[in-house]
């Protein structure tokens, strides 16, 4: 039972107490990223209950439509959405019986397979991939340079995040063996060239992990 004195919690630096966001701002917006998480949920189950298929199986479904073959796989679906291996090959197995994804056992070790949209399931990616468009229609109300403050704190928050483990999966620039902060100028040893802001990717097809004694 938490301790109190006449009816009064010793949890006022709690960062969900409302009087604890008005003073202090880093609490005030995690209250906020709780508040648009249930967003993702809500437009997600809305999707779900039309297509009739559970969220984390339209996830996986978007994520394997959208991601290279090597990424496909139990393994590392697991770690894309914080969930056990179980969950993930129960999620394939619905999919498989709904005949949206085929499994491709041609890696040299025949106990694995990744994953392959079928025609269905392209199909169903079609009519799913959207389900954040409301979301994305509001932040398209911003000007570009909120836009741009907002991405490059989004950016860092998920590498540091990543870097002290509470996010096992990330594929940004700032934790990509071919990133290189020069001074105050960020540079791709990939592209062989200087990015800008806008051109720090998030989600980065060519991305390779550098190792973790490396810092920003």
């Amino acid at each position: 039972m938490v301790p109190s004195i006449n009816g009064t919690f010793f949890m006022d630096n709690s960062t969900f107490n409302p009087k604890q966001q008005e003073k202090d701002i880093s609490s005030k917006i995690v209250a906020g990223l709780e508040r648009i998480s249930e967003v993702f949920k809500v437009l997600l189950w809305e999707k779900a209950k039309l297509v009739g298929l559970s969220p984390i199986q339209i996830q996986m479904l978007i994520f394997i439509a959208f991601h290279k073959q090597d990424l496909c796989n139990v393994s590392h679906l697991a770690k894309e959405f914080n969930v056990t291996k179980p969950t993930i090959s129960d999620a394939i197995r619905v999919l498989d019986k709904k005949g949206m994804v085929s499994k491709d056992f041609s890696s040299s070790d025949n106990r694995s397979y990744s994953l392959i949209l079928t025609d269905l399931g392209k199909e169903l990616v079609g009519t799913t991939h959207d389900f954040a468009t409301p979301l994305k229609k509001q932040l398209d109300s911003f000007n570009q340079e909120q836009l741009k403050s907002l991405s490059t704190t989004i950016n860092e928050l998920i590498y540091k995040l990543n870097r002290t483990g509470i996010l096992t999966v990330q594929r940004m620039c700032f934790g990509c063996t071919f990133y290189q902060k020069n001074k105050d100028t960020d540079y791709c040893n990939l592209l062989q060239k200087k990015l800008t802001s806008k051109e720090i990717r998030l989600d980065c097809p060519e991305f390779e992990e550098k190792p973790t004694s490396h810092t920003k």
